[in-house]
C-alpha cells in the first residue's frame, strides 16, 4: 500500500474545513433516498455524509485497486454493503443500472485542476445523472494572481536579515513551481484572473513582486465556496507558488503569463510540475 496515499487521505479528513464544506452541500443536495454517485470515493468520506444525510443507495468509484480494496474493507467493517456500492474502475466509462440524483467528487489540487474534475464529473453525469440532478461541486475556478510575500516563503531572499542582503540565494534556485502554507496573508499586486493559456496581470498597487500565486475556489451548492487560499489551520492544501526575481513594480505595469501544463497524464496530476513563463511589461 502507498504510504504517501494513506497520508493523504489522512490529511484530507483532517481538514475540518473541507469536510463541514461537502458535508453543508450534500445537506442541501441530497434528499431522503437520494441515489448518489462518489466519483473517487477514496475512503468513502463523502459516501459516508451521503448516507448520513439521508441517501438510499451510494455508488462509490474508486480508479486505484489499492484503495478501492481499502473501501471495502470500510465497507464491510461499517456493514453498509446493501446501501453502498464499491465499483473499482474509471469513472468515465462507468455506467450505473440505475440514474442518479447527486454525482460528488473531491478532486482538487494544489492548483486546482490537476485531476481534470470537472471534465470527469462531465463525462459521469452524462452517462447516469438523471434530468435535473446535481453535480458537487458544480463549478472550479483557478487564480492566478502577482503576490509580494510579508516575510515569508519566496520572499524571504530578498528581505534585510540584520543588516545583511540574502539576495544573491534568487540566482541558485531553479524555475519550478513551489507549495506554500501561508502564515501571513501576502500583499496582492495584481487583481486575481482566471486560469488560462495566457494571461496578463495588471498590476494595481506598488510594491515588489515576488511570485505568481494560483489557488482554487470551488462552488459546492448555493452560498458553500471551499478555496485554498487565504491559507487556514488544518488546511490540506497547499497554495501553488511560482516564484520570480524579486522586482519593483508600479500601477499600470503588467505581467504577462503563460501557462505550460505537463503533456504527460501523470505528470499534469502533479502541481509542481506546472510552469509559468513570465514577461514583465511596464507603462
Amino acid at each position: 500500500m502507498d504510504q504517501a496515499l494513506l497520508l493523504m487521505h489522512q490529511m484530507m479528513l483532517a481538514d475540518r474545513s473541507r469536510m463541514r464544506a461537502y458535508g453543508g452541500a450534500l445537506e442541501r443536495t441530497v434528499g431522503p433516498g437520494s441515489i448518489v454517485v462518489d466519483v473517487g470515493a477514496g475512503t468513502l468520506a463523502l459516501s459516508m455524509l451521503a448516507l448520513e444525510r439521508g441517501a438510499g443507495h451510494v455508488y462509490a468509484i474508486e480508479a486505484d485497486p489499492e484503495m478501492a480494496a481499502v473501501a471495502e474493507r470500510i465497507i464491510a467493517d461499517n456493514d453498509v454493503k446493501d446501501r453502498v456500492t464499491l465499483i473499482q474502475g474509471d469513472a468515465r466509462v462507468v455506467r450505473l443500472p440505475r440514474k442518479a440524483d447527486v454525482v460528488v467528487a473531491e478532486m482538487m489540487g494544489n492548483l486546482g485542476p490537476e485531476e481534470d474534475m470537472m471534465a470527469v464529473l462531465g463525462a459521469v453525469a452524462r452517462r447516469n445523472l438523471r434530468p435535473g440532478g446535481v453535480v458537487v461541486p458544480r463549478g472550479l475556478t483557478t487564480t492566478l494572481a502577482a503576490i509580494q510575500f510579508d516575510g515569508e516563503g519566496w520572499g524571504i531572499w530578498g528581505r534585510d536579515f540584520h543588516g545583511y542582503r540574502l539576495d544573491a540565494v534568487q540566482e541558485y534556485a531553479e524555475p519550478r513551481a513551489q507549495l506554500h502554507f501561508f502564515q501571513r496573508e501576502p500583499v496582492l499586486l495584481s487583481e486575481p484572473v482566471p486560469l488560462a493559456g495566457t494571461v496578463r496581470l495588471d498590476v494595481a498597487r506598488p510594491g515588489e513582486v515576488h511570485a505568481i500565486m494560483g489557488y482554487f475556489t470551488a462552488e459546492l451548492a448555493e452560498g458553500i465556496t471551499l478555496s485554498n487560499f487565504p491559507s487556514y489551520p488544518g488546511c490540506n492544501w497547499a497554495v501553488w507558488i511560482w516564484p520570480v526575481r524579486h522586482t519593483a513594480l508600479a500601477p499600470g505595469d503588467e505581467i504577462r503569463v503563460t501557462v505550460h501544463r505537463p503533456r504527460e497524464s501523470r505528470a499534469a496530476r502533479v502541481a509542481t510540475d506546472w510552469r509559468l513563463d513570465c514577461g514583465i511589461v511596464r507603462r
